[in-house]
């Protein structure tokens, strides 16, 4: 699974911290994704969470989202 395997390569995350990230990363993958967009799927929930998003809603709705700025005319 992408994302367990991403935050275990960084080796900071605690196992309750692991099955939240992994229980997140489930609720947001569908069959349809290719195996690149859940790798971008596992880094939008492990940047988000990193940024201090420790609500599980809140994280599943920011991380449907592309990461970076949006620029505003």
């Amino acid at each position: 699974m992408p994302v367990r395997q991403k935050a275990q390569d960084a080796g900071i995350f605690e196992p309750q911290e692991l099955e939240f990230l992994a229980r997140v990363f489930h609720r947001l993958k569908t069959e349809e994704q290719t195996a690149d967009e859940r790798e971008a799927l596992a880094s939008r929930i492990l940047a988000n969470f990193m940024a201090g998003i420790e609500d599980e809603e809140e994280l599943v709705s920011l991380s449907r989202l592309p990461l970076g700025r949006s620029h505003m005319s």
